[in-house]
């Protein structure tokens, strides 16, 4: 038994290869029997092959120009590459290999055992997406592949390339339609006759001619016709949806800004409220504080001014004693009296001596008296001088609290701007939450305290 292998690059369409849409040679009632060996989203098999290569490749470059931000968009609007490629395998005919016959299913076994070990023979292409179709006249399998080579010196040492992919799996291309291509399809078929021999299936080679083209090449014809219909009809839709995506993406993108934005507005909310909590308990004490700070320098200022009558009180003192001492340089019983012509010394001792025992009493007195009076001066002095320097250090200690108390009404000015920006219900209610949550925990302790 002898039957013709096609091998043929596709159109590419994974929509149809998936039956998103179904042209009219599809038989919607054998769909089931369709297999679907991957069908894997070509944006994530991008990243996965090539996302490494993207920044290594963005990272030698110095000008922002020449950087790529997406490989995948780069490729579908360039010309040089396809995003990926499809090629088409197909045994025999609709009229020796029908779908719905026995040799219909011996060419679904073949192609299955084929597809098995597709991907070990072509490492160089990333198949993401492959289907074997049962529901048209004759069974043929679609493989939609990102072919790619490494090491390379040009653009990404990662990248799409067809032609490098094929030349590193040993295709080279010559001459007179010997292409990479056509080496690479020729090699497959081979690989797909070895198994049709082994179910005793022959390979019928046929010639280039055009009458000897087979039903799939005509099939593939009409199917190309029924879907460039079909996808003229989505073409208008794709760049619609696209960008329906993109502002989707975009306003995502938005939308976790914004939440972002609204977390560090509510972590700096937090912050605040704790903040201004601490600093209302700061500034409650530092105003009981300020309090005792001028009840404590109205008292010094009540003892100065005890001070200052005691000073007068000494003043006056110094005059009754100056006052005092005039007298016994004037008065007469303080003035010792003349000797006589003839009066003896004894006698004018003994007329003087209680005189001089007065004067001694009196010096020893004022001795006294002057003493007391220098150490109660001295005293004084010291501790007027002191209550000065306590009253200097109050009042420097009144005006560092002023000092405080201003920066915490800033502090507090920019609490009210934030409650008013995010709003004062809602900023009082943290509040509120804070202080029963704080109130629950110093519950817990005593509680725990208590066990």
């Amino acid at each position: 038994m002898e039957r013709t292998i096609s091998g043929m690059m596709g159109k590419g369409s994974v929509n149809h290869n998936t039956r998103t849409f179904t042209a009219k040679n599809v038989d919607k009632e054998r769909s089931k029997y369709n297999l679907e060996f991957c069908n894997y989203d070509i944006k994530q098999v991008y990243h996965k092959l090539f996302d490494e290569a993207l920044e290594r490749y963005n990272a030698k470059q110095k000008r922002n120009d020449r950087k790529i931000d997406n490989y995948y968009e780069k490729i579908r609007q360039g010309k040089q590459e396809k995003l990926f490629y499809e090629v088409i395998f197909q045994i025999g005919n609709k009229d020796d290999m029908n779908a719905k016959t026995d040799y219909g299913k011996l060419a679904k076994k073949i192609l299955c055992e084929f597809m098995e070990q597709f991907q070990n023979r072509n490492s160089n292409l990333y198949v993401f997406s492959a289907h074997l179709h049962m529901d048209e006249e004759t069974p043929h399998l679609h493989i939609d592949f990102v072919p790619f080579i490494c090491n390379s010196r040009r653009g990404l040492d990662t990248r799409v390339s067809l032609k490098g992919a094929l030349g590193e799996q040993g295709f080279k291309g010559g001459a007179r339609g010997a292409t990479e291509w056509n080496q690479w399809i020729e090699s497959e078929k081979q690989e797909l006759s070895k198994i049709m021999e082994r179910y005793g299936v022959k390979w019928k080679q046929l010639g280039t001619h055009n009458k000897h083209l087979s039903v799939l090449d005509f099939e593939k014809r009409e199917r190309e016709k029924e879907v460039a219909v079909l996808e003229k009809e989505i073409a208008s839709g794709h760049k619609e949806l696209e960008d329906v995506i993109f502002k989707q993406e975009k306003a995502e993108e938005n939308i976790k800004q914004i939440i972002y934005k609204g977390e560090a507005i509510q972590q700096t909310n937090n912050k605040l409220s704790e903040e201004n909590i601490f600093l209302k308990a700061q500034n409650d004490n530092l105003e009981d504080e300020k309090k005792k700070l001028q009840d404590n320098n109205q008292r010094l200022g009540k003892e100065q001014e005890k001070l200052q009558i005691q000073l007068e009180k000494m003043v006056n003192s110094k005059k009754v004693m100056e006052r005092n001492v005039r007298a016994y340089d004037e008065e007469p019983q303080w003035q010792l009296p003349e000797a006589g012509t003839f009066m003896s010394a004894k006698s004018y001792r003994n007329k003087t001596e209680p005189l001089i025992i007065r004067f001694k009493e009196v010096a020893k007195n004022l001795t006294v008296k002057c003493v007391n009076l220098m150490e109660q001066d001295r005293y004084l002095t010291d501790k007027v001088k002191s209550q000065e320097e306590n009253i200097k250090f109050m009042k420097g200690k009144i005006k560092q609290q002023e000092e405080k108390i201003k920066q915490l009404q800033e502090k507090a000015d920019d609490l009210e701007f934030v409650r008013q920006y995010i709003g004062r219900d809602k900023i009082d209610m943290i509040i509120l939450n804070e202080i029963k949550s704080e109130d629950i925990k110093k519950s817990m302790k005593q509680h725990n305290r208590s066990i």
